[in-house]
């Protein structure tokens, strides 16, 4: 049996992930700043699936936050085989009117934590047969998305960053895979701070995150480079290859400035 290390586990996708894993066999290592509510996760998951969950409990955007979880990831499990990168966050607003501070420590969670974390368990990843990291951006990574600019060139980052590394690593036994999920119904728009229009068109179209997690997981263990979970999401990252960025832009700008107060 094998061990996954998934980050940002206490809800949504990352719950989902987790859940998803724990169903194919996989033991757990769970992180996320929700101690008590990971505890509660790992109970049931240990129950249902007769599978072997630890938890940690700490916030990843802290200085050093990635080299202390990966630290305890290699002393709790040697057989690592698996590495998910979901934690992450959007803030929803005007670049310039969004405090600094709150938009760099986004930054730090979304692309510097799945780099350091990722680099430090690279080692302990090459010594099984066959690892995995899976990196959880988003479709807002095809395209620049006018109020949640730095969150989308945060999720381009990663995307990128999975294709470079995923090529690096050819023919060794690590695969990356980078999912990318559209609107998904978790509690993503009010963590961005969207208002409750944004939120309930989110839900109204977003899929299930056990939908997104099930799609995610295939593809990682098949060895795709990366995923968009549904039909429609496929379609629209792919027509902004070849729509102008300019129209897509406003497009975008469209459907979430009008709502800014």
């Amino acid at each position: 049996m094998k061990t996954a290390l998934v980050t940002g586990a206490s809800r949504g996708i990352g719950r989902a992930l987790a859940t998803e894993l724990a169903q194919r066999g996989y033991n757990l290592l769970l992180v996320a700043r929700s101690a008590d509510v990971l505890a509660q996760l790992a109970t049931e998951l240990s129950a249902a699936h007769k599978v072997q969950a630890q938890v940690l409990g700490t916030d990843l955007a802290e200085p050093g936050a990635a080299g202390r979880v990966a630290e305890w990831a290699s002393s709790q499990a040697s057989d690592l085989a698996v590495v998910i990168n979901n934690a992450g966050y959007g803030l929803w607003g005007r670049f310039e009117e969004l405090p600094l501070t709150d938009q760099q420590n986004m930054l730090q969670l979304n692309m510097l934590v799945p780099v350091e974390l990722t680099h430090h368990l690279l080692p302990l990843l090459r010594q099984q047969p066959k690892a995995y990291v899976l990196n959880v951006a988003s479709t807002a990574a095809y395209q620049a998305v006018p109020t949640l600019s730095l969150y989308a060139a945060s999720k381009a980052f990663l995307l990128t960053f999975s294709r470079g590394l995923r090529y690096e690593l050819r023919g060794t036994p690590v695969s990356v895979t980078c999912l990318s999920p559209g609107a998904t119904n978790t509690d993503f728009p009010n963590r961005a701070g969207m208002n409750a229009d944004l939120q309930a068109t989110a839900n109204k179209f977003g899929m299930t995150p056990e939908d997104v997690a099930r799609i995610g997981i295939t593809a990682m263990l098949a060895g795709e480079a990366e995923v968009i979970p549904g039909a429609l999401n496929k379609i629209s990252a792919t027509l902004t290859s070849f729509v102008p960025k300019a129209v897509t832009e406003k497009i975008a700008a469209g459907l979430y400035e009008k709502h800014l107060k």
